[in-house]
C-alpha cells in the first residue's frame, strides 16, 4: 500500500460538479492499493498516518500528529501511485490491485479511520474526481507499507 499525504489547510473533492467530501486542517491522503494489501496493511498504514507528526507545534517544529490537532482526513483512491514509468512514454499499471480487491481494501481503510473517531471524508472509488486543496507548508510525504 502506498500513500501520498499532503498537509492541508483545506481540501475538497468534486464528482459530477458536486462536492462529496470537504475538510479543513488535516491530511489529504491519496491511497494506492496493491493485490497483496490486507487488513494488516491497512492497520499499519492507518496507524502510522494518524500518529505521523507533521503538524507544527508552538515552536514551528513538526511535532504534532493529526490526533494532537484534532484534524480531519480526506481519502482519495489513487491507483496511479503504482504506475511503473521506467520504460517507454506510457505508465504501466500492472502493479496496482485489481479493481474488486482495491475497492474492498479502500472501503476497509476508510472504515478503519472512521473507527478511530477522526472526521473522515472520502472520494468516490473509481470515479472521475477533481481534487482541490491548499497544501500547508507545502508539506507532502510518501509512505510505502509492504
Amino acid at each position: 500500500m502506498k500513500a501520498a499525504i499532503q498537509r492541508v489547510s483545506q481540501a475538497h473533492v468534486v464528482v459530477n460538479n458536486k462536492i462529496i467530501g470537504k475538510i479543513s486542517d488535516g491530511l489529504l491522503i491519496f491511497l494506492g492499493i496493491a493485490d497483496s494489501d490486507s487488513l494488516a496493511t491497512i492497520e499499519k498504514l492507518a496507524d502510522k498516518i494518524i500518529n505521523f507528526r507533521v503538524f507544527n507545534d508552538n515552536f514551528n517544529k513538526m511535532n504534532l500528529s493529526l490526533l494532537d490537532i484534532g484534524g480531519s482526513i480526506l481519502i482519495i483512491s489513487q491507483f496511479t501511485l503504482y504506475a511503473d514509468c521506467n520504460k517507454g512514454h506510457r505508465p504501466n499499471f500492472m502493479n496496482a490491485a485489481n479493481p474488486i480487491h482495491a475497492k474492498k481494501i479502500y472501503n476497509e481503510f476508510v472504515n478503519y479511520m472512521v473507527q478511530k473517531k477522526i472526521n473522515v471524508q472520502s472520494g468516490q472509488f473509481g470515479a472521475q474526481m477533481d481534487v482541490h486543496l491548499v497544501n500547508s507548508g507545502p508539506a507532502t510525504f510518501i509512505l510505502n507499507i509492504d
